[in-house]
């Protein structure tokens, strides 16, 4: 690229309008102290806005004593982007694309009509109206050829309907943004040939995806519960095997009488539970591996809200929660109680 200069002829001073100001003012404000410079490039913008659409040496020494910056810094961000305008520009200054895209698909009309129309580049017409410059990928090339006019995009240009577009401008007739064919934004040309069957987006497979859902939760559970049953079967095996070793280790002795079987305990006893959660702050249950968002929403309705409440379970309290939860098993398999006197002891960290 080559060197990008302030232009020969500068006005004497520049300050903020109003309007501006204010606006430069709103910028600056949403950096913290120290970091104003942050706010460089919308202030040049607004320069550039108020300022016939170039920006002014005056207006850089304006926007460094704003934001406490050295004039050179300034500067240095102004010759950087190409967006911003060193020296006059046309009423509508069009900047052309002839970059590889743009290029294969006939730029070279567009930019003889650009020198027929206007003249050759970085000149103003006699009435002010136009002046073009060429410049690098503008990031429309599926819209190949193309140009921007001040902020606006022109795509799909032929060399007709480019001379037609600059017509246009010349005596203020209204013109159309965007592609100069029938086209849809960067839709192909000729129309979709893709997703084109309704149903990929008319909601006519929801009802189909939900069946599948249902099924796949369905299984889920089913493995949980085997699951659940073959972790019982196999403790119970366990137990036995277990009993039966010990009674053949011990040794015979005398017969003693009979004692009276004493009555077992209940198999469920309700926990103590608390309307609500002491000084209004609940314990993060979810700490607890295997207690999600939704497990601890039902342990609140229950009213277990803390951990030293799940820490002083017994067997038939846990089987009573058990219960509620209905997916038996899982506190003694993954281990509540402990987990919770940890948290208990260690202060929840």
């Amino acid at each position: 690229m080559s060197g990008r200069h302030l232009a020969k002829q500068q006005p004497a001073s520049f300050e903020f309008d109003a309007n501006f100001a204010a606006l430069a003012q709103k910028r600056i404000a949403m950096y913290p102290e120290g970091k104003q410079a942050s706010a460089i490039v919308p202030l040049l913008w607004f320069a550039q806005k108020q300022h016939d659409n170039w920006i002014p040496e005056a207006a850089l020494r304006h926007i460094g004593d704003l934001l406490d910056m050295a004039y050179i810094r300034v500067l240095e961000v102004v010759t950087f982007y190409t967006m911003f305008n060193l020296a006059p520009v046309g009423k509508h200054f069009v900047q052309f694309c002839g970059t590889t895209p743009c290029w294969l698909n006939g730029a070279d009309k567009i930019k003889d009509a650009c020198k027929s129309f206007i003249g050759e580049e970085n000149t103003i017409t006699a009435d002010g109206e136009f002046s073009w410059l060429e410049v690098e990928c503008l990031g429309a090339c599926v819209n190949a050829p193309m140009v921007q006019i001040n902020d606006d995009y022109y795509e799909d240009l032929d060399e007709d309907s480019f001379k037609q577009l600059l017509a246009d401008l010349k005596v203020g007739n209204q013109t159309k943004i965007g592609p100069q064919t029938d086209r849809v934004n960067s839709a192909p040309l000729g129309g979709n040939t893709t997703l084109i069957d309704n149903t990929l987006y008319d909601g006519s497979m929801v009802g189909g995806y939900k069946s599948v859902l249902k099924q796949i939760e369905k299984a889920e559970a089913q493995a949980a519960k085997a699951a659940v049953a073959k972790a019982k079967a196999e403790a119970k095996a366990e137990a036995k095997a277990e009993a039966k070793a010990k009674a053949a280790a011990k040794p015979k002795a005398a017969a003693k009488p009979k004692a009276k079987k004493t009555a077992k305990p209940a198999t469920e006893s309700k926990p103590k539970l608390l309307k609500a959660a002491r000084r209004g702050k609940a314990d993060d249950l979810k700490k607890i591996a295997g207690v999600g968002p939704k497990i601890e929403g039902i342990l609140q309705q229950l009213g277990v809200y803390h951990f030293d409440q799940i820490a002083s379970w017994d067997a038939a309290q846990v089987a009573w929660v058990d219960a509620q939860l209905k997916f038996k098993g899982r506190i003694d398999r993954e281990d509540w109680i402990a987990q919770a006197k940890k948290f208990v002891e260690e202060g929840d960290k």
